[in-house]
């Protein structure tokens, strides 16, 4: 089964529908503490945070993480720091890191009682301001869980809120039951396949075993006996495709992506070579 929509078919865009479609299950700040990811790393939190005093050691804690925290106190024992030190010992998966190197700060252009979260997946950052002393460590949490997005981010009233920011404007949705066994094998493979589109295509596990999950089917016209499915849309314009597989493969991925970029790509040449409107 494959099906294809066309821009303002059901007059709305995806992600705001999808968006309210969770919020009426749970909300971002009500359910922080359940926000996880699709694919995490694993850190430890005995050396949390870690010490970042020059330019070239903080590109490389940036650069080895899916998601990166870093903390720019200008006093590393005022209360944000320690708030952050807090929040930092409570999130396992996610390294922090904390400086008060005034070239570290510059380079990144972050102001002082700043926390920054830096993602790969599409090359964005978050900065949070802890200079009023309102953001304790629970905010902290929250602040990183609404905003972290990974190379498949689980989609839910939490990291709903990072998906909907996020640069990338292509999405691509991988819907299926994670209590299947085959769950494990199919993320594999589907998270193979967003290496080769990173920073291109935004991957998203939808889990359909979910009740919250039942509208966004239907909002698909999709049955569960047509699952796993993938959905890939244009954010701007809500142009989309769905189509079922019998299973995931990293070949039928690459395939159903390229297929539909091409077919992007074409609409756009056609929209260039459109004379303008002459004025009367």
């Amino acid at each position: 089964m494959a099906r294809r929509r066309r821009a303002g078919a059901m007059g709305t865009s995806i992600f705001p529908c999808l968006f309210a479609i969770l919020l009426t299950r749970c909300s971002p700040a009500g359910c922080a503490g359940g926000g996880d990811s699709a694919s995490h790393s694993t850190a430890s939190t005995t050396d949390k945070p870690i010490l970042l005093d020059n330019i070239p050691d903080a590109e490389a804690f940036i650069s080895g993480a899916e998601v990166a925290v870093i903390g720019f106190f200008q006093d590393a024992q005022s209360p944000g720091a320690e708030q952050f030190r807090r929040a930092a010992g409570q999130v396992a998966e996610v390294p922090f890191g904390l400086s008060s190197s005034a070239a570290v700060l510059s380079h990144y252009g972050a102001a002082e009682n700043t926390v920054v979260l830096f993602r790969t997946v599409d090359n964005d950052r978050r900065d949070l301001d802890m200079s009023s002393g309102e953001v304790d460590a629970k905010k902290l949490i929250r602040f990183v869980r609404m905003n972290e997005l990974r190379l498949v981010t689980e989609y839910n009233p939490v990291t709903a809120v990072g998906v909907m920011q996020s640069s990338l404007i292509l999405n691509l949705l991988l819907i299926t039951d994670k209590m299947s066994p085959k769950h494990p094998e199919r993320i594999r493979k589907f998270r193979a396949a967003a290496e080769l589109y990173k920073g291109k295509i935004l991957f998203i596990l939808l889990d359909s075993n979910l009740q919250s999950n039942e509208r966004v089917l239907l909002y698909f016209q999709l049955k569960k006996s047509h699952l796993p499915a993938l959905a890939i849309f244009h954010t701007p314009d809500d142009e989309h495709e769905v189509v079922a597989v019998d299973d995931i493969s990293i070949e039928r991925v690459q395939d159903f992506c390229n297929s539909f970029l091409q077919r992007m790509s074409k609409k756009e040449d056609k929209s260039e070579e459109k004379p303008p409107n002459e004025e009367l």
